[in-house]
């Protein structure tokens, strides 16, 4: 049962009575066991820019299984979350950018049902190379 906290030596503390949502869901994800992540738990984090050292490669891992892994919202939220991530965010990790750049290429728009945004964000990514 390893933690973000664990990892990066971070305990933040409980947040302030008065926080939002979002503060606390981060807070309760800092403490949460990393192997129990689900997609919208990485969605959240990684689109908060939280630990994203230590949730990208989780990410990516799934990605591979499922590069239109869901999340709260729609099929492919968290490959959208993860291609809004700045370019800098890859250059330590370049072998899991090359493995989701060939996950991406394997995704079939053509019969997808998915919002506009997740198939113009894929096709975008096919050209680019994520």
């Amino acid at each position: 049962m390893t933690t973000i906290e664990q990892i990066d030596g971070v305990d933040r503390g409980d947040p302030p009575h008065d926080s939002s949502t979002l503060v606390r869901r981060c807070t309760t994800l800092r403490r949460k066991s990393l192997d129990r992540f689900t997609p919208e738990d990485l969605r959240i984090m990684l689109g908060q820019r939280e630990a994203v050292p230590i949730l990208l490669p989780l990410a990516v891992d799934m990605l591979v299984d499922n590069p239109l892994a869901e999340g709260d919202f729609y099929p492919g939220d968290l490959l959208m979350t993860v291609l809004r991530l700045p370019s800098s965010t890859w250059v330590t990790l370049q072998d899991g950018r090359r493995r989701l750049t060939a996950a991406v290429a394997a995704v079939d728009l053509d019969p997808a049902d998915l919002p506009p945004e997740v198939i113009d964000a894929v096709a975008t990514a096919k050209q680019n190379s994520v």
